[in-house]
């Protein structure tokens, strides 16, 4: 596709969720890590479709878009597979047994687990978050517990 090709307002996979964010989001300042929060908010992801339609609407080239989302663990190019489990990998949390859970959260194979860096509750630590909700003072018991729960994201 060329440069000056247009890019179709939506696909299959992002019906009018690019869309509708660019038109929210679009015209902030500095848009880019808005519009890609955004995207992620509304489709679980930043599919590679919405690349382009990204980078022409915020006047960027495809390879900066790309390079942004590829930069950054946070955003996915596809949805998470069931219930989203992110384990907090700060200093902290790794101290207290962080690194056990985010194995453990893994080894349970029902759930996307993403390492973050820092949820904010050090006083608290290990922390995570299991779909937006954030858990502290995690032990294996309760982290089993949750997932056992989570199931019913499947």
């Amino acid at each position: 596709m060329s440069a000056t090709a247009a890019v179709p307002l939506s696909t299959p996979h992002e019906p009018d969720g690019v869309a509708r964010v660019l038109a929210e989001r679009g015209h902030l300042d500095g848009p880019l890590m808005p519009v890609l929060h955004g995207v992620q908010e509304a489709l679980g992801c930043v599919p590679s479709a919405a690349v382009a339609r990204i980078a022409q609407a915020l006047n960027l080239s495809r390879a900066e878009v790309h390079g942004v989302v590829g930069g950054y663990p946070h955003f996915r190019p596809s949805p998470a597979r069931g219930p989203l489990v992110q384990v907090c990998r700060a200093e902290s949390c790794r101290s207290m047994g962080g690194e056990a859970l985010l194995q453990q959260a893994r080894a349970a194979g029902h759930c996307t687990v993403e390492p973050v860096y820092c949820l904010g509750l050090c006083a608290q630590s290990p922390a995570l978050m299991l779909q937006g909700q954030p858990h502290a003072r995690m032990t294996p018991e309760r982290l089993d517990e949750l997932l056992s729960d989570a199931g019913d994201f499947r």
